[in-house]
């Protein structure tokens, strides 16, 4: 604070002060002077008294702490004034004070900070939680007791845990009650919640019932239900009397107090009945304090002190402990040399000149080293461990979560800066890791306002007659989806009847009205559509909306209520079976590697049963036949020739397994080249369309455009806008070498309607992006959460799926008709089997013809025929159909190759015995000679 505030403040303060003067005094003086600043007569000021009181009583009677040293405590009361406050701190520099316990008030302690930092003589304060004292703007502040920082945490971690979004604030309007406040919105925009609604209540002196029921009265108009009060005791009650009138307290509410209504109820206990009707149901804060046996001793001793008449509270024990804290520092001080001087300030006296008598504003010449000795304090108080982290706040922040019910409370759980909420105490929780998982956060059961256990919603519909704004897009096109009805501002379709079959689901009423977006002769823009909910424009938005990554990030969705994503729709051709179908179910490779298996399989097969197996045996031209007869006989399992050698059956019944395996997949396949329809396609996927240098389609208006540009980096030059289905199929139809598109790329629901209609066009490819369609609603809306649930109710109960076959149902393109045609087999399949079988034929039969002819010449006409022409042409066609119709004998083709088979017989019996064929002849010549005699 600059020297002419402190001149201003000197000058009302008594006119004159007594002239002081510096000195030394020994190394442990008989006596410290120390001050304390707070509210005499509020709650927490009437229990530190007491509390500072006792403490300073224990702590001269030990002579162990300040080895004879006593310390005098001399009381200020603020009334919370930041004026008196200032005039009382001032007060305290004629008595050479060497540090202040208080104040009690943020407004106090932000101006007399000042005059601290100025005097370096240290503030001690068991009851300032004001987060923005920081240690950098008033180094000589130190907060003895836990900042609202913490406090604010712990209220905005269980707004989550209950899975509420928005809250309102009401506060005093002062510094303590707008930085906490402030605070608070900062830690709940953390878990993605946030303060809807917020206002001050002026303090003590201004507020009166009817300025309190003007504000109550606004917040019963507000949406959320959720209402946390962080005034002090003298408005809150005031507060929680109103709402009870105005039925505030009632089911559906829920009020968080913050801790002045613990300390309250732990002082003023049992309170009166018509008070306590007024906050049942109330959770409130209080700092946690661990138990231990002394602190158990100090309760019954302050018993006996007030008679059960005033009940001791957390922040007495604060104030206990910070005369103790002071105590430990001043030890330390003195044990490090430290003494108690005082000098001038010539800053002061050289501004305000004599006649102000400034000379009794000292400054504490050794103040910075004790206030470095309170900082550096550890010592085990009634409230805890007393250390300060590098902050300058005390380690290991938590409070006690209560639930006030009846006559009186019940703690519910805790809340500590080390593992969240829990039911288990925060001393436990020190000796375990730290857990911050949703599982383990926990609290046990509430009962709430209007006496129910049920988790309020925490929000309801806002009764402040105004109607939701709901913009839906006024379609040109595919208006079964959502279309406007002409002349009026009507909606119908797919859309329109999912969002009020869901509305209709909602336990609450929700008063609406549609406005449409856009001209009607084209689709819109749904990103600008959605868009105007964070403008304000729009309160949500109705229609077919897709969920995408860019518009989740300004709005919240709702449960879709239809899958979509992208798909590429593309003229397609009918591809006919063809002549050769049937050799289409293998590659030529298979066919080539298969054909080679039967005479491999065929040879190894001879080999193995050659010399053993007569069936394999014979002349060479025989034993080939054999061969390719048996491989590909096995085809058909209509080889004859039995095999004999066990290696031989082992590679036949091998064999045929795998001609089983070959045959039955043959099949297969071919049947389904013949019977299931086969279309073609230029574009095979998104990846061949990308590609492409081909003009593609997209719907205007749809999302379709700038995920083909931006993500897919297709040039937009590709891109042609198409306003309708009409449009898609024309574009389609024309393709790309008369100006049209090579492929439509649109969210799936359109594609089937418009193919519903539209039968020769084709989906080709994967969906390739998978997406939904929900309704918009702003960030944290409570209204999309259950909307969600309606919709999901409208999955299960079938109302979603009758909604849309009552839009969408297929109708106009009848595909059954196609799929007949299509398992419709025709002679263009099979044809050229047909041709092989026929070249076969003709083949053998040219063959054949060839043998009668050939035999017809060896024999000889018979002797009777006419030699005339006409003669010789009837009977050689005579002798040509007998011969075809005579049997030939195969008595003699037997004979035949009976006497071929003993000569080559006999000519390997001479091989190995050795004989001349020249004595062969001799023999045979006598034995015609012989058989000629």
């Amino acid at each position: 604070m600059n020297a002419a505030w402190f001149l201003l403040l000197l000058s009302l303060h008594f006119g004159v002060f007594k002239i002081g003067y510096g000195r030394n005094a020994s190394t442990r003086p008989p006596v410290v002077n120390i001050g304390a600043i707070f509210s005499f007569d509020t709650t927490v000021g009437r229990v530190a008294k007491i509390a500072i009181n006792e403490a300073v009583k224990d702590v001269n009677s030990n002579l162990s702490i300040l080895q004879g040293t006593k310390l005098a405590v001399t009381m200020q009361d603020s009334n919370c004034s930041g004026f008196v406050g200032m005039v009382e701190a001032l007060q305290y520099m004629e008595t050479d004070v060497v540090a202040i316990i208080g104040p009690q008030c943020a407004v106090v302690a932000h101006i007399i900070s000042h005059v601290a930092n100025e005097l370096q003589v240290p503030l001690l304060s068991f009851a300032v939680t004001d987060p923005t004292l920081s240690s950098l703007q008033f180094p000589f502040f130190v907060r003895t007791t836990q900042s609202d920082l913490y406090q604010m945490t712990a209220v905005a971690e269980i707004v989550e845990h209950y899975g509420w979004k928005e809250v309102i604030a009401i506060f005093i309007d002062d510094d303590g009650g707008r930085n906490g406040v402030s605070a608070l919105n900062d830690k709940l925009a953390e878990r993605r919640c946030r303060i809807s609604y917020k206002v001050g209540i002026p303090p003590d002196s201004v507020a009166n019932r009817g300025a309190i029921m003007d504000i109550l009265v606004k917040v019963a108009l507000m949406q959320s239900r959720i209402v946390v009060l962080h005034v002090n005791s003298m408005i809150g009650f005031k507060v929680f009397s109103v709402a009870n009138y105005l039925g505030m307290m009632g089911n559906g509410y829920v009020w968080i107090a913050t801790d002045w209504l613990s300390s309250v109820l732990d002082s003023d206990s049992p309170l009166p009945s018509e008070t306590m009707e007024t906050i049942q149901g109330v959770l409130t804060l209080r700092p946690h304090t661990p138990d231990s046996d002394r602190k158990r001793a100090f309760f019954s001793r302050w018993n006996k002190i007030t008679g059960g008449s005033l009940g001791l509270n957390t922040y007495g024990l604060y104030a206990y402990d910070s005369v103790w804290l002071l105590a430990h520092a001043l030890d330390d001080f003195f044990n490090q040399g430290g003494i108690i001087s005082f000098s001038n300030d010539s800053r002061i006296s050289s501004v305000a000149g004599s006649t102000l008598h400034l000379d009794a504003m000292s400054i504490f010449d050794d103040g910075m080293l004790l206030l470095k000795n309170i900082l550096l304090s550890n010592f085990v108080g009634l409230t805890g461990p007393l250390k300060f982290n590098t902050d300058r706040s005390l380690i290991l922040p938590a409070y006690d979560i209560i639930n006030v019910l009846g006559t009186g409370f019940r703690r519910i759980g805790y809340w500590s800066n080390y593992s969240g909420l829990s039911t288990v105490s925060p001393e436990t929780l020190y000796t375990r890791q730290p857990n911050r998982s949703s599982a383990s956060q926990k609290l046990y059961s509430v009962i709430w306002p209007g006496e129910t256990s049920s988790k309020p919603r925490g929000w309801v519909f806002p009764n402040n007659g105004k109607q939701l704004r709901i913009g839906v897009p006024n379609r040109a096109s595919y208006r079964e989806f959502v279309s406007r009805v002409r002349g009026t501002d009507f909606f119908k379709g797919f859309c329109i009847d999912i969002f009020t079959a869901a509305v209709n689901l909602l336990p609450y009423a929700v008063p609406y009205k549609f406005i449409s977006f856009g001209d009607g002769r084209n689709n819109p823009s749904y990103t600008e559509l959605v868009n105007k909910i964070t403008t304000g424009d729009f309160d949500a938005v109705v229609g077919d909306i897709a969920i995408v990554t860019n518009r989740t990030k300004t709005v919240d969705f709702t449960q879709p209520y239809i899958s979509s994503g992208l798909v590429i729709v593309s003229p397609f051709k009918k591809q006919n079976t063809g002549a050769w179908a049937f050799l289409r179910p293998f590659s030529p490779r298979m066919w080539i590697v298969t054909g080679s298996f039967f005479l491999v399989v065929g040879i190894v097969v001879w080999i193995l049963e050659h010399r053993i197996n007569d069936d394999f045996r014979g002349p060479p031209k025989h034993q080939v036949i054999t061969i390719l007869w048996f491989s590909f006989s096995t085809l058909f399992f209509a080889h004859r020739e039995n095999t004999m050698s066990t290696l031989g059956r082992l590679v036949l019944i091998i064999w045929l397994f795998v001609v089983l395996i070959i045959n039955s997949s043959y099949t297969a396949s071919l049947t389904s080249i013949l019977t299931v329809q086969q279309l073609s396609s230029p574009i095979k996927g998104i990846d061949s369309l990308i590609k492409s240098d081909e003009p593609i389609g997209f719907q205007v208006g749809s999302f379709a455009e700038h995920y083909l540009s931006q993500e897919l980096n297709i040039s937009r030059s590709r891109l042609v806008a198409l306003g309708s289905p009409e449009a898609y199929a024309s574009a389609l139809k024309l393709g790309p070498e008369k100006g049209g598109v090579a492929a439509v790329v649109d969210e799936r629901p359109y594609i089937e309607l418009f193919l519903s209609s539209q039968c020769t066009f084709r989906i080709v490819g994967q969906e390739f992006t998978k997406s939904g369609w929900g309704f918009a609603f702003p960030r944290d809306s409570p209204l999309a959460v259950d909307m969600s649930t309606a919709i999901l109710a409208l999955a299960e109960n079938g109302d979603l799926q009758r909604i849309r076959d009552k839009w969408l149902l297929q109708s106009t393109c009848s595909l059954e008709s196609t799929e007949i045609e299509s398992n419709r087999l025709h002679l263009s399949s099979f044809w050229g089997l047909f041709l092989i079988c026929g070249i076969a034929c003709f083949i053998a039969l040219f063959i054949y013809f060839l043998q009668i002819l050939r035999q017809l010449r060896r024999v000889p006409p018979p002797e009777s025929a006419s030699t005339g022409q006409g003669s010789l042409r009837s009977g050689g066609l005579q002798r040509f159909l007998s011969l075809m119709d005579e049997k030939e004998d195969q008595s003699k083709s037997g004979q035949k190759r009976r006497k071929i088979e003993k000569s080559l017989s006999d000519n390997d019996r001479d091989d190995e015995l050795g004989r001349k064929p020249k004595r062969r002849e001799t023999e045979m010549t006598r034995s015609d000679v012989n058989s000629g005699n």
